[in-house]
């Protein structure tokens, strides 16, 4: 039996969502259960571990406060498939912007793409030889011939004939590869380029799913083609790693295992569910279209068998993140047999100031942390003062409050702001081995307009 590697207790979840997203306790909590039900399940007997079916969640809240954020971190945590999609695409004029199941097909991709990329690393030593070798010989050919001469004759300096001499060449110039020595020289490689597939078809009546099975099988068909290519050895390198790689890969193998972990760990995130929530009583409209969103999406979450072009997946066991603002309509909108579908509501708290400065602060991936990197690679440090930041968070918090929330989001715009001359001006003002420290008098400054302007940005497109 396989089994789910990642074995992180809900505890070690929540610590690990802990650091880059800040509060929103009870949705961490949630998601971890969630997550830590995925092993459990693979660890009882075999006769009920069929039966046994994700609570998928509902998360309610203002743009900007984490709910994309934890779906998105809690995947990279169970290093598990993971795709977003917007419900309002699936209510485009005409009902043709994307299919229902065509996030099933997302999904099956990126579990396809994560067990290459683990396949790939397995046989990466063994590659990198294969590679090395295909550089040496475009580099110095070897002499048709056996050393058999220099295979004796261990021991002489002098090389006897011609192929001991290509021999001994040869261990040079592999050895200064190896080091790194050559990789700006140029050497001519032969190249494997695919094919194009992508044959447009006249006349309806076919699902994206045949489409792609018959561009596949087209591109199957027709020949692979070698074509030559000058490249630095350090190019040629990547090139010819990729598709050595990808030689020594079982692709049954890598399908059986994509479907295998898309169908028990994937995570599947539909963003602006309220979207498609029934906001009147008119059953007219926009509305039906709505109400038949929800009755597509309905047997996906239920459970039910979708055709990709790696193989048929179930969705019983995929774990559904349903998320909206549901500020012009509630979670009892939607139809009852999709709210049933989603067992586990958590409404996410609007950010406080508090939270703002936090969020400038504490997580790995600070807005703070990011700007101090990218100066940094201009050899300029930046630093911010506490006032600076507690001045900042509460501008941020302002603005929300008066304008528009957009939660968390509102930190980019008056960060962009705040350091906009100062991007501007490194590297030509502003050199290297400078120092900027961000002040509150320089936050007040920068931002005074955009705080005293909010009031006219309601109406400037």
């Amino acid at each position: 039996m396989r089994e789910i590697k990642n074995d992180l207790t809900p505890r070690q979840i929540v610590t690990e969502l802990d650091k880059y997203i800040i509060g929103q306790k009870d949705a961490k909590r949630n998601v971890a259960i969630a997550l830590r039900n995925r092993w459990r399940r693979m660890n009882v007997k075999e006769e009920i571990q069929g039966e046994i079916v994700p609570n998928n969640i509902l998360l309610i809240g203002s743009t900007g406060v984490g709910k994309t954020e934890i779906a998105r971190r809690l995947a990279k945590i169970a290093d598990a498939p993971f795709t977003k999609v917007e419900a309002s695409k699936f209510t485009e004029v005409g009902y043709v912007g994307r299919d229902v199941e065509s996030m099933v097909r997302d999904l099956v991709e990126q579990a396809v793409n994560m067990v290459k990329i683990a396949k790939k690393e397995e046989v990466k030593e063994k590659a990198a030889e294969v590679v090395e070798g295909i550089i040496l010989d475009a580099l110095i050919p070897p002499l048709k011939g056996t050393p058999n001469a220099y295979a004796t004759k261990i021991g002489s300096d002098e090389p006897e004939n011609e192929v001991e001499l290509n021999e001994q060449t040869r261990a040079r110039f592999r050895e200064k590869i190896r080091n790194g020595e050559l990789d700006d020289r140029k050497i001519e490689i032969d190249v494997t380029s695919n094919p194009s597939g992508n044959v447009g078809m006249v006349g309806g009546g076919m699902d994206e799913a045949s489409m792609i099975n018959i561009q596949e099988m087209i591109g199957n068909m027709m020949p692979k083609k070698k074509k030559k290519r000058k490249v630095t050895i350090s190019e040629a390198r990547k090139i010819l790693l990729e598709e050595e790689a990808a030689k020594m890969i079982d692709m049954d193998e890598v399908k059986d295992e994509a479907i295998f972990k898309a169908e028990n760990t994937g995570i599947i995130f539909i963003d602006e569910v309220d979207k498609i929530a029934k906001g009147g009583d008119n059953g007219k409209g926009p509305d039906v279209s709505r109400e038949g969103v929800q009755r597509d999406l309905l047997p996906i979450v239920e459970g039910s068998a979708v055709n990709t072009k790696y193989g048929i997946i179930n969705t019983d066991h995929i774990l559904f993140v349903a998320a909206g603002a549901f500020h012009f309509s509630k979670p009892s909108d939607l139809i009852p047999e999709l709210q049933g579908r989603f067992p586990i509501r958590v409404e996410l708290e609007n950010l406080t100031k508090e939270d703002f400065l936090r969020i400038l602060t504490e997580p790995k991936n600070a807005l703070t942390k990011q700007y101090e990197a990218l100066v940094a690679a201009e050899e300029v440090k930046l630093s911010f003062q506490d006032e600076a930041l507690e001045s900042l968070a509460e501008m941020a918090f302002q603005i929300n409050e008066e304008v528009e929330n957009i939660g968390a989001r509102r930190l980019h715009t008056v960060m962009s702001k705040l350091l906009n001359e100062i991007l501007f001006d490194i590297p030509d003002t502003i050199g290297p081995n400078a120092q900027i420290l961000i002040d509150k008098e320089m936050v007040q400054e920068k931002l005074a307009g955009l705080v005293k302007d909010k009031d006219l940005s309601r109406y400037i497109l």
